[in-house]
Protein backbone atom coordinates (compact mmCIF):
# COMPACT_ATOMS: atom_id res chain seq x y z
CA UNK A 1 0.00 0.00 0.00
CA UNK A 2 1.43 3.30 -0.84
CA UNK A 3 1.01 6.04 1.88
CA UNK A 4 0.98 9.80 1.22
CA UNK A 5 2.56 12.28 3.96
CA UNK A 6 2.71 15.61 3.69
CA UNK A 7 4.72 17.56 5.86
CA UNK A 8 4.79 21.17 5.95
CA UNK A 9 2.58 21.49 2.59
CA UNK A 10 5.00 18.67 0.55
CA UNK A 11 3.76 15.96 -0.43
CA UNK A 12 5.53 12.72 0.49
CA UNK A 13 4.92 9.06 -0.87
CA UNK A 14 6.06 5.88 0.88
CA UNK A 15 5.26 2.32 0.83
CA UNK A 16 3.39 0.91 3.70
CA UNK A 17 1.44 -2.36 4.95
CA UNK A 18 0.51 -1.42 8.42
CA UNK A 19 -2.89 0.85 8.13
CA UNK A 20 -4.89 -2.72 8.67
CA UNK A 21 -4.16 -5.16 11.50
CA UNK A 22 -5.27 -8.66 9.99
CA UNK A 23 -4.99 -12.13 11.62
CA UNK A 24 -4.02 -15.36 9.79
CA UNK A 25 -7.36 -16.35 9.13
CA UNK A 26 -8.33 -12.60 7.16
CA UNK A 27 -10.41 -10.98 10.31
CA UNK A 28 -9.40 -7.95 12.14
CA UNK A 29 -7.14 -8.57 14.70
CA UNK A 30 -9.82 -5.94 17.09
CA UNK A 31 -12.67 -8.20 16.30
CA UNK A 32 -13.21 -8.30 20.43
CA UNK A 33 -13.48 -5.35 20.72
CA UNK A 34 -17.23 -5.73 19.21
CA UNK A 35 -18.07 -8.32 22.04
CA UNK A 36 -21.07 -6.70 24.44
CA UNK A 37 -20.92 -6.82 28.17
CA UNK A 38 -22.51 -9.95 30.00
CA UNK A 39 -25.44 -7.19 31.04
CA UNK A 40 -26.25 -6.06 27.80
CA UNK A 41 -30.30 -5.87 26.52
CA UNK A 42 -31.74 -8.66 24.21
CA UNK A 43 -31.86 -6.14 21.09
CA UNK A 44 -27.52 -6.28 21.40
CA UNK A 45 -26.07 -8.48 18.90
CA UNK A 46 -24.56 -11.65 20.77
CA UNK A 47 -22.51 -12.39 18.11
CA UNK A 48 -21.08 -10.73 15.24
CA UNK A 49 -18.94 -11.64 12.18
CA UNK A 50 -15.85 -10.49 11.34
CA UNK A 51 -15.61 -6.72 10.29
CA UNK A 52 -15.52 -5.99 6.57
CA UNK A 53 -12.19 -4.92 5.46
CA UNK A 54 -11.97 -2.92 1.88
CA UNK A 55 -14.34 -0.71 2.82
CA UNK A 56 -12.21 2.05 3.19
CA UNK A 57 -9.15 3.69 1.11
CA UNK A 58 -5.98 5.77 3.13
CA UNK A 59 -5.31 8.67 1.46
CA UNK A 60 -3.05 11.11 2.88
CA UNK A 61 -1.19 11.79 6.23
CA UNK A 62 -0.91 15.56 7.05
CA UNK A 63 1.75 16.11 10.05
CA UNK A 64 2.47 19.89 10.60
CA UNK A 65 0.80 20.37 14.34
CA UNK A 66 3.09 20.53 17.09
CA UNK A 67 1.39 19.00 19.56
CA UNK A 68 -2.45 16.78 19.62
CA UNK A 69 -4.77 17.43 16.96
CA UNK A 70 -7.93 18.49 18.97
CA UNK A 71 -10.65 19.32 16.70
CA UNK A 72 -11.85 20.12 12.85
CA UNK A 73 -13.93 21.42 10.72
CA UNK A 74 -14.76 22.31 7.29
CA UNK A 75 -14.30 25.81 6.14
CA UNK A 76 -15.29 25.95 2.20
CA UNK A 77 -12.13 24.96 0.83
CA UNK A 78 -10.18 24.60 3.44
CA UNK A 79 -9.47 22.04 6.19
CA UNK A 80 -9.13 23.56 9.21
CA UNK A 81 -7.09 21.80 12.23
CA UNK A 82 -6.62 22.78 15.84
CA UNK A 83 -4.45 21.08 18.01
CA UNK A 84 -3.17 21.40 21.77
CA UNK A 85 0.21 23.52 20.58
CA UNK A 86 -2.16 26.45 20.35
CA UNK A 87 -1.72 26.71 16.34
CA UNK A 88 -4.85 26.49 14.00
CA UNK A 89 -3.48 25.19 10.02
CA UNK A 90 -5.82 25.94 7.24
CA UNK A 91 -4.96 23.05 4.47
CA UNK A 92 -6.21 24.05 1.16
CA UNK A 93 -8.32 21.28 -0.81
CA UNK A 94 -7.93 19.08 -2.76
CA UNK A 95 -4.16 18.76 -2.61
CA UNK A 96 -4.32 19.60 0.93
CA UNK A 97 -1.31 22.07 0.98
CA UNK A 98 -0.98 24.51 3.78
CA UNK A 99 -2.90 27.48 3.10
CA UNK A 100 -2.05 29.46 5.81
CA UNK A 101 -1.63 29.31 10.04
CA UNK A 102 -3.40 31.32 12.76
CA UNK A 103 -4.81 31.16 16.17
CA UNK A 104 -3.57 32.67 19.67
CA UNK A 105 -4.45 31.98 23.00
CA UNK A 106 -3.01 31.10 26.79
CA UNK A 107 -3.77 27.78 26.45
CA UNK A 108 -4.44 25.01 23.91
CA UNK A 109 -7.38 25.26 21.21
CA UNK A 110 -10.22 22.79 22.53
CA UNK A 111 -12.74 23.23 19.68
CA UNK A 112 -13.38 25.29 16.53
CA UNK A 113 -16.44 26.13 14.34
CA UNK A 114 -17.35 28.10 10.80
CA UNK A 115 -20.18 29.54 9.98
CA UNK A 116 -20.33 31.76 7.00
CA UNK A 117 -17.26 34.00 7.07
CA UNK A 118 -16.35 33.63 10.28
CA UNK A 119 -14.27 30.43 12.22
CA UNK A 120 -14.97 30.39 16.42
CA UNK A 121 -12.24 28.99 18.26
CA UNK A 122 -12.42 27.64 21.76
CA UNK A 123 -9.52 27.59 24.03
CA UNK A 124 -8.01 26.63 26.95
CA UNK A 125 -8.06 29.94 29.08
CA UNK A 126 -12.16 29.84 28.96
CA UNK A 127 -12.12 32.20 25.66
CA UNK A 128 -13.92 31.79 22.68
CA UNK A 129 -11.90 33.90 19.49
CA UNK A 130 -13.87 35.45 16.65
CA UNK A 131 -11.70 35.21 13.16
CA UNK A 132 -13.00 36.56 9.96
CA UNK A 133 -12.15 34.40 6.46
CA UNK A 134 -11.21 37.33 3.63
CA UNK A 135 -9.72 36.10 0.37
CA UNK A 136 -7.66 38.63 -1.51
CA UNK A 137 -6.87 37.10 -4.80
CA UNK A 138 -4.97 34.00 -3.78
CA UNK A 139 -2.85 35.61 -0.86
CA UNK A 140 -3.00 33.82 2.50
CA UNK A 141 -1.81 36.87 4.21
CA UNK A 142 -4.74 38.20 6.80
CA UNK A 143 -6.87 35.54 5.35
CA UNK A 144 -8.08 34.73 8.86
CA UNK A 145 -8.17 38.05 10.83
CA UNK A 146 -8.74 38.05 14.78
CA UNK A 147 -11.96 40.34 15.17
CA UNK A 148 -12.89 39.66 18.36
CA UNK A 149 -13.12 37.50 21.56
CA UNK A 150 -16.19 36.13 23.62
CA UNK A 151 -17.12 37.64 25.97
CA UNK A 152 -16.63 40.63 24.00
CA UNK A 153 -16.14 44.26 25.75
CA UNK A 154 -18.58 45.77 25.36
CA UNK A 155 -20.86 42.72 26.64
CA UNK A 156 -18.89 42.88 29.65
CA UNK A 157 -18.83 46.55 29.91
CA UNK A 158 -22.46 46.31 30.31
CA UNK A 159 -22.57 43.86 33.09
CA UNK A 160 -19.49 44.63 35.00
CA UNK A 161 -20.68 47.13 37.59
CA UNK A 162 -23.31 45.24 38.91
CA UNK A 163 -23.04 42.81 41.49
CA UNK A 164 -26.30 41.08 40.35
CA UNK A 165 -24.55 39.76 37.53
CA UNK A 166 -21.86 37.69 39.40
CA UNK A 167 -22.09 34.32 40.53
CA UNK A 168 -20.02 32.43 42.21
CA UNK A 169 -17.73 29.74 40.38
CA UNK A 170 -15.35 28.81 43.72
CA UNK A 171 -14.74 29.27 47.00
CA UNK A 172 -14.25 33.27 47.46
CA UNK A 173 -14.25 33.96 43.95
CA UNK A 174 -16.76 34.99 41.69
CA UNK A 175 -17.51 35.52 37.62
CA UNK A 176 -20.09 37.47 35.47
CA UNK A 177 -22.51 34.93 34.41
CA UNK A 178 -21.34 35.86 30.85
CA UNK A 179 -17.80 34.18 31.40
CA UNK A 180 -16.82 30.34 31.36
CA UNK A 181 -14.87 29.56 34.70
CA UNK A 182 -12.85 26.63 33.01
CA UNK A 183 -11.71 25.44 29.37
CA UNK A 184 -14.24 25.35 26.62
CA UNK A 185 -14.31 22.09 25.39
CA UNK A 186 -16.83 22.09 22.66
CA UNK A 187 -18.86 24.51 20.23
CA UNK A 188 -22.17 23.87 18.36
CA UNK A 189 -23.92 26.52 15.72
CA UNK A 190 -27.53 26.43 14.65
CA UNK A 191 -30.08 29.06 13.71
CA UNK A 192 -28.27 32.22 14.38
CA UNK A 193 -27.04 30.79 17.70
CA UNK A 194 -23.69 29.69 18.79
CA UNK A 195 -23.84 27.06 21.84
CA UNK A 196 -20.58 26.73 24.08
CA UNK A 197 -19.57 23.76 26.58
CA UNK A 198 -17.16 23.86 29.15
CA UNK A 199 -15.98 21.87 31.90
CA UNK A 200 -17.34 24.58 34.50
CA UNK A 201 -20.49 22.49 33.42
CA UNK A 202 -21.94 25.56 32.06
CA UNK A 203 -23.59 25.98 28.61
CA UNK A 204 -23.85 29.37 27.41
CA UNK A 205 -25.99 31.03 24.73
CA UNK A 206 -24.20 33.24 22.18
CA UNK A 207 -25.96 35.51 19.60
CA UNK A 208 -23.96 35.28 16.17
CA UNK A 209 -25.31 38.67 15.03
CA UNK A 210 -24.08 40.96 18.08
CA UNK A 211 -22.23 38.28 19.72
CA UNK A 212 -23.99 38.40 22.62
CA UNK A 213 -24.34 36.33 25.75
CA UNK A 214 -27.61 35.46 26.06
CA UNK A 215 -27.73 32.74 28.25
CA UNK A 216 -25.85 30.04 30.81
CA UNK A 217 -27.05 27.10 31.62
CA UNK A 218 -25.91 24.77 34.78
CA UNK A 219 -26.09 21.87 32.92
CA UNK A 220 -24.53 19.30 34.33
CA UNK A 221 -23.38 18.15 37.23
CA UNK A 222 -19.63 17.43 35.78
CA UNK A 223 -17.63 18.88 32.77
CA UNK A 224 -19.00 18.91 29.75
CA UNK A 225 -17.43 16.62 26.57
CA UNK A 226 -19.91 17.54 23.82
CA UNK A 227 -22.65 19.21 21.63
CA UNK A 228 -24.76 19.21 18.66
CA UNK A 229 -27.23 21.15 18.34
CA UNK A 230 -30.36 20.93 15.20
CA UNK A 231 -34.20 20.78 14.78
CA UNK A 232 -34.55 23.47 17.56
CA UNK A 233 -32.97 21.40 20.26
CA UNK A 234 -29.34 21.01 21.80
CA UNK A 235 -27.88 18.06 22.80
CA UNK A 236 -24.89 18.09 25.72
CA UNK A 237 -23.11 15.11 26.37
CA UNK A 238 -21.00 15.22 29.77
CA UNK A 239 -18.60 13.05 32.04
CA UNK A 240 -21.74 12.86 34.69
CA UNK A 241 -23.19 9.87 32.47
CA UNK A 242 -25.82 12.03 30.72
CA UNK A 243 -26.77 13.44 27.43
CA UNK A 244 -29.68 16.46 27.60
CA UNK A 245 -31.64 17.83 25.64
CA UNK A 246 -32.38 21.27 25.41
CA UNK A 247 -35.03 23.22 23.72
CA UNK A 248 -35.96 26.47 23.23
CA UNK A 249 -39.25 28.38 24.35
CA UNK A 250 -41.06 31.89 24.84
CA UNK A 251 -40.06 33.29 28.41
CA UNK A 252 -43.25 34.28 30.51
CA UNK A 253 -43.55 37.85 31.00
CA UNK A 254 -42.72 37.65 34.90
CA UNK A 255 -39.98 35.19 34.30
CA UNK A 256 -36.62 36.50 35.20
CA UNK A 257 -33.27 35.00 35.71
CA UNK A 258 -29.83 36.37 36.72
CA UNK A 259 -27.72 34.49 34.26
CA UNK A 260 -29.64 35.58 30.98
CA UNK A 261 -30.16 38.22 28.74
CA UNK A 262 -32.97 40.70 29.35
CA UNK A 263 -32.31 41.52 25.15
CA UNK A 264 -33.69 37.56 24.26
CA UNK A 265 -37.29 37.13 24.75
CA UNK A 266 -37.11 32.67 25.00
CA UNK A 267 -34.87 30.69 27.27
CA UNK A 268 -33.36 27.35 27.10
CA UNK A 269 -35.50 24.48 28.91
CA UNK A 270 -34.74 20.84 30.09
CA UNK A 271 -36.75 18.43 27.39
CA UNK A 272 -35.17 15.18 28.20
CA UNK A 273 -32.13 13.14 29.98
CA UNK A 274 -30.72 10.35 28.70
CA UNK A 275 -29.02 8.11 31.19
CA UNK A 276 -25.81 6.04 30.21
CA UNK A 277 -24.16 3.61 31.96
CA UNK A 278 -23.22 4.45 35.58
CA UNK A 279 -20.10 5.96 36.35
CA UNK A 280 -19.27 6.05 32.64
CA UNK A 281 -18.30 9.32 31.22
CA UNK A 282 -20.29 10.24 27.62
CA UNK A 283 -17.59 11.95 25.80
CA UNK A 284 -19.54 12.39 22.23
CA UNK A 285 -22.95 12.83 20.99
CA UNK A 286 -24.89 13.09 17.61
CA UNK A 287 -28.21 13.05 16.49
CA UNK A 288 -30.47 11.11 13.48
CA UNK A 289 -33.52 11.11 12.09
CA UNK A 290 -34.69 14.49 12.83
CA UNK A 291 -33.68 14.43 16.53
CA UNK A 292 -35.76 10.83 16.22
CA UNK A 293 -32.16 9.29 17.39
CA UNK A 294 -29.68 10.08 19.76
CA UNK A 295 -26.27 8.09 19.88
CA UNK A 296 -23.96 8.48 22.65
CA UNK A 297 -20.00 7.27 23.18
CA UNK A 298 -18.51 6.42 26.35
CA UNK A 299 -15.46 5.90 28.09
CA UNK A 300 -16.04 2.26 28.53
CA UNK A 301 -16.02 1.94 24.88
CA UNK A 302 -19.58 1.65 24.19
CA UNK A 303 -22.04 3.15 21.77
CA UNK A 304 -25.46 3.93 22.91
CA UNK A 305 -28.60 4.93 21.14
CA UNK A 306 -31.82 6.33 22.11
CA UNK A 307 -35.00 6.50 20.59
CA UNK A 308 -37.98 9.32 21.20
CA UNK A 309 -41.57 7.87 21.87
CA UNK A 310 -44.21 9.31 19.02
CA UNK A 311 -45.87 11.97 21.87
CA UNK A 312 -46.69 15.20 21.80
CA UNK A 313 -46.59 18.10 24.13
CA UNK A 314 -43.59 19.79 25.72
CA UNK A 315 -42.84 16.10 27.21
CA UNK A 316 -40.44 14.09 25.66
CA UNK A 317 -39.72 10.44 26.49
CA UNK A 318 -36.91 8.23 25.21
CA UNK A 319 -35.92 4.79 25.63
CA UNK A 320 -32.79 3.50 25.42
CA UNK A 321 -33.07 0.83 22.09
CA UNK A 322 -29.37 0.26 21.26
CA UNK A 323 -26.02 -0.20 23.06
CA UNK A 324 -22.97 -2.20 22.22
CA UNK A 325 -18.64 -2.57 22.78
CA UNK A 326 -17.55 -0.93 19.94
CA UNK A 327 -14.13 -0.20 21.32
CA UNK A 328 -11.59 -1.76 23.70
CA UNK A 329 -11.09 1.49 24.61
CA UNK A 330 -13.16 5.25 25.32
CA UNK A 331 -14.91 6.34 22.65
CA UNK A 332 -13.70 9.76 22.16
CA UNK A 333 -15.88 11.20 19.40
CA UNK A 334 -18.38 10.76 16.74
CA UNK A 335 -19.75 12.11 13.48
CA UNK A 336 -22.68 11.31 11.20
CA UNK A 337 -22.96 11.03 7.46
CA UNK A 338 -25.66 9.83 5.68
CA UNK A 339 -26.46 6.20 7.10
CA UNK A 340 -23.01 6.29 8.60
CA UNK A 341 -21.88 6.65 12.47
CA UNK A 342 -18.04 6.95 12.40
CA UNK A 343 -16.93 6.63 15.98
CA UNK A 344 -13.51 7.60 17.02
CA UNK A 345 -11.38 5.61 19.82
CA UNK A 346 -8.46 5.66 22.54
CA UNK A 347 -8.07 2.60 21.12
CA UNK A 348 -6.21 4.14 18.36
CA UNK A 349 -9.09 2.99 15.90
CA UNK A 350 -12.22 4.30 13.75
CA UNK A 351 -15.44 2.22 13.77
CA UNK A 352 -17.40 2.33 11.06
CA UNK A 353 -21.16 2.04 11.50
CA UNK A 354 -24.33 1.31 9.37
CA UNK A 355 -27.60 2.59 10.70
CA UNK A 356 -30.07 -0.06 10.44
CA UNK A 357 -34.08 0.96 9.58
CA UNK A 358 -34.97 -0.36 13.16
CA UNK A 359 -32.36 2.29 14.12
CA UNK A 360 -29.87 -0.07 15.59
CA UNK A 361 -26.15 0.55 14.44
CA UNK A 362 -24.12 -2.58 12.64
CA UNK A 363 -20.36 -1.99 13.26
CA UNK A 364 -18.91 -3.28 9.66
CA UNK A 365 -15.59 -1.93 9.80
CA UNK A 366 -12.82 -0.47 11.61
CA UNK A 367 -9.97 1.44 10.02
CA UNK A 368 -6.71 1.23 11.60
CA UNK A 369 -3.54 3.48 10.96
CA UNK A 370 -3.05 6.24 13.82
CA UNK A 371 -0.27 6.05 16.42
CA UNK A 372 -2.43 7.61 18.91
CA UNK A 373 -5.78 8.05 20.19
CA UNK A 374 -8.28 9.27 17.34
CA UNK A 375 -9.80 12.86 19.10
CA UNK A 376 -11.68 13.90 16.52
CA UNK A 377 -13.35 13.49 13.11
CA UNK A 378 -15.04 15.29 10.34
CA UNK A 379 -16.76 13.53 7.04
CA UNK A 380 -17.44 15.26 3.98
CA UNK A 381 -21.16 15.81 3.29
CA UNK A 382 -20.35 15.65 -0.43
CA UNK A 383 -20.26 11.93 -2.10
CA UNK A 384 -16.97 11.09 -3.70
CA UNK A 385 -17.76 8.15 -5.86
CA UNK A 386 -19.55 5.66 -4.17
CA UNK A 387 -18.50 7.27 -0.78
CA UNK A 388 -17.13 9.93 1.13
CA UNK A 389 -13.87 11.85 2.84
CA UNK A 390 -12.92 11.59 6.70
CA UNK A 391 -10.67 13.24 8.43
CA UNK A 392 -9.37 12.00 11.34
CA UNK A 393 -7.04 14.10 14.04
CA UNK A 394 -5.66 12.01 16.82
CA UNK A 395 -3.16 12.61 19.57
CA UNK A 396 -0.24 11.45 17.53
CA UNK A 397 0.00 14.57 16.34
CA UNK A 398 -1.85 13.76 12.71
CA UNK A 399 -4.29 14.01 10.26
CA UNK A 400 -5.18 11.31 8.08
CA UNK A 401 -7.46 11.54 5.18
CA UNK A 402 -10.02 8.57 4.18
CA UNK A 403 -12.22 7.51 1.38
CA UNK A 404 -14.99 5.73 3.06
CA UNK A 405 -17.08 3.40 1.14
CA UNK A 406 -20.84 4.11 1.64
CA UNK A 407 -22.80 2.18 -0.87
CA UNK A 408 -21.11 -1.37 -1.11
CA UNK A 409 -20.39 -1.94 2.74
CA UNK A 410 -23.86 -2.49 3.54
CA UNK A 411 -24.74 -4.92 0.82
CA UNK A 412 -20.65 -6.70 1.54
CA UNK A 413 -22.23 -6.72 5.23
CA UNK A 414 -25.88 -8.11 4.61
CA UNK A 415 -23.94 -10.68 2.53
CA UNK A 416 -21.52 -11.91 5.14
CA UNK A 417 -23.89 -11.93 7.59
CA UNK A 418 -25.99 -14.50 5.78
CA UNK A 419 -23.33 -16.62 5.37
CA UNK A 420 -22.02 -16.38 9.09
CA UNK A 421 -25.46 -17.03 10.54
CA UNK A 422 -26.00 -20.27 7.80
CA UNK A 423 -22.44 -21.06 9.61
CA UNK A 424 -23.60 -20.85 12.92
CA UNK A 425 -26.73 -22.83 11.99
CA UNK A 426 -24.79 -25.57 10.30
CA UNK A 427 -22.67 -25.92 13.16
CA UNK A 428 -25.59 -25.70 15.66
Amino acid sequence: MVRRSIQGGVLMMSSSSSSTTTSSNGTDSSDDSLSPSASSKSFVHSTLPPPITGAYKPLAVLSAHAGSVSSLALCGEFLLSASQGKDIIVWQQPDLKIFAKFGQGDGSVKALVSVGSKVFTAHQDSRIRVWRVSRRGRSSENAFRLVDTLPTTKDYLGKFMKQSNYVQTRRNHKRLWIEHADSISCLAVHAGIIYSGSWDKTLKVWRLSDLKCLESIKAHDDAINGLVAGEGRVYSASADGKIKIWGKEKRKKDESSLSSSSASSWSHVLKATLEGHAEVSVNSVVVYGEGKWVYGGGSDGFVMGWEKSEKGGGFEEWRLGFEMRGHKMAVLCMCVVGDMVCSGSADKSIGLWKREESGRLCKFGAIQGHEGPVKCLQASPNNVGAGFMLYSGSLDKSIRVWWVSKQDSLDEEKKKRTSFKTLLMQQG
